[in-house]
């Protein structure tokens, strides 16, 4: 499989588009924010100087208008000082105010009007000594009031200024505002867009791989991943499901050896052991005790590797071919009495008492009895192997109403199971630790007990505490909460409702 954009490259993709997003309402911002510098420093650098200003010169014209008169009506001295340093007070502020003019600040025209109109009229009214001589005033009351309004007017439009130029500073606040919370919505908003791809392009096929892994470790089969992204997990997940297919033929190709072997090995040990028979039956003549003794012991161990090969053909069958359940109506209990009955001899012979716990009335199973015994031979042959001797082994049975299902419990006495091998003990060819070489078996009971209970729609568990003994339990569907599908179990887990062509049922 060819690589289209990996996930490193998904990753700088999302993350440029976030840098991209990021500067771009810096950029923004600081545009905005220069805006509102330069009407701040209008406001703060002219229009509040030429009101101040402007209100200097106000006062000066007013100081020079009343010193003047002052100094013609009583010829003092301080009054032409006093006037003199108004007039030079208000020639300054002019100045000032038209000096605060730039490509950038243009002042308005009223300005301009006053500054010439007192150009013009100052222009050749002397200096000092001609205020000393004069007996009349230097600038008419007419005069003063017409630059006083023009001064006035003037103001008037410095504090116009003032107000447009703060609501406008406050559009571009507002404006600063909205494209700062716009470009972090919009960068919260990629962020879970970005979320939300990496679960979907990265989360899911993790989890589909982690299913499969844990498919392939309790069952040791699993169904082909369905990733289609061209990354590196698509990439992952076909080698995945290569590996998975390879696993499945090897698995196919052992049991079926399995298969083979066991048969072949069985048809001549089925003659050995009959030989054997005829022989401890002196049908090919007499033996004396000790001859007979050690045949029969040949006899039992020949008959025990039989069993070995009969379980491990039946698991081969369950692996291999479909093998065919037959549900109809039956009574709960005939396939569990006849499991006690069946091995009642072993228990006596440890000493352990089978106690079965049932009550006053239960609804019908819908299974196959045939099977059903299996199971529950399974389980009580556990019970009685791993019980301490002359103990007792509890058989209950339970009709849960709420699910429509019978449940059966099988509970032993032993030294119960760990925690860390519960999970595993369905395990085909799964032991215990504590099991394996002092005690038969090659951990296939559990495992076609499960496959059985699984293939009539029920579920299988176990309870244990170590030192305390093991419960194990199973559920089969009552007639009302059987659906009537699916009962016909293909292996790993595949159901099928027709009967494959020469196929044999598990215990043939």
């Amino acid at each position: 499989m060819k690589s289209g954009i990996g996930i490193i490259k998904k990753l700088f993709l999302w993350y440029a588009l976030l840098i991209f997003i990021f500067y771009g309402t810096l950029v923004i911002l600081y545009i905005d924010v220069n805006q509102m510098m330069r009407l701040s420093d209008n406001i703060i650098n002219r229009y509040q100087k030429v009101s101040s200003f402007s209100k200097k010169m106000i006062e000066n014209l007013l100081s020079m208008e009343e010193n003047e008169k002052k100094y013609i009506l009583l010829k003092k001295k301080d009054y032409l000082d006093f006037f003199v340093d108004a007039r030079e007070a208000f020639e300054y502020n002019l100045n000032q105010v038209m000096q605060l003019e730039s490509p950038e600040y243009q002042l308005p025209d009223t300005w301009r009007d006053l500054f010439d109109s007192y150009q013009d009229f100052s222009a050749g009214k002397g200096d000092r000594s001609t205020y000393e001589s004069s007996d009349t005033l230097w600038i008419a009351e007419q005069e003063i009031d017409a630059w006083i309004k023009k001064l006035r007017r003037a103001r008037l439009e410095n504090e116009q200024n003032i107000i447009l130029a703060n609501i406008e500073l406050n559009q571009w606040g507002q404006s600063a505002v909205k494209y700062g919370v716009a470009g972090l919505g919009i960068s919260i908003f990629i962020g879970l867009i970005w979320i939300l791809v990496i679960a979907r392009t990265m989360v899911r096929p993790l989890r589909a791989l982690g299913k499969g892994i844990r498919s392939i470790t309790k069952e040791r089969f699993s169904q082909p991943i369905d990733i289609r992204s061209n990354d590196e997990f698509g990439e992952l997940a076909a080698a995945f499901n290569e590996m998975a297919k390879r696993l499945k033929e090897e698995e196919l190709m052992r049991a079926e050896f399995i298969t083979t072997l066991s048969h072949e090995i069985r048809t001549p040990l089925t003659s050995i052991r009959e030989s054997v028979n005829l022989i401890v039956e002196k049908v090919m003549g007499p033996t004396n005790r000790q001859q007979t003794k050690f045949l029969k012991i040949a006899s039992s161990e020949i008959g025990r590797i039989c069993e070995l090969l009969n379980h491990l053909m039946h698991v081969s069958r369950l692996e291999e071919s479909v093998f065919k359940v037959e549900p109809v109506p039956a009574d709960p209990l005939v396939f569990v009495i006849k499991s006690i009955d069946h091995l009642n001899p072993n228990a006596k012979g440890k000493g352990i008492h089978i106690d079965l716990k049932i009550p006053p009335s239960i609804p019908e199973i819908i299974g196959d009895t045939r099977h059903l015994q299996q199971v529950m031979l399974n389980l009580l042959g556990n019970a009685i192997k791993f019980s301490r001797t002359g103990s007792k082994i509890e058989v209950i049975v339970t009709h849960d109403d709420k699910r429509d299902v019978v449940q059966y419990a099988v509970s032993d006495n032993g030294d119960g199971i760990r925690p860390s091998e519960q999970t595993l003990i369905f395990d085909k060819y799964y032991r215990g630790r504590e099991v394996r070489e002092h005690m038969d078996g090659v951990g296939l009971g559990l495992n076609i007990s499960r496959q059985i209970v699984e293939a009539h729609q029920g579920k299988i568990w176990v309870e244990s505490e170590v030192g305390r003994g093991s419960t194990f339990f199973f559920t089969l569907p009552t007639a009302a909460g059987f659906n009537g599908k699916n009962n016909h179990r293909q292996p790993h887990g595949k159901l099928n409702s027709e009967r494959p062509e020469g196929g044999k049922t598990a215990n043939e």
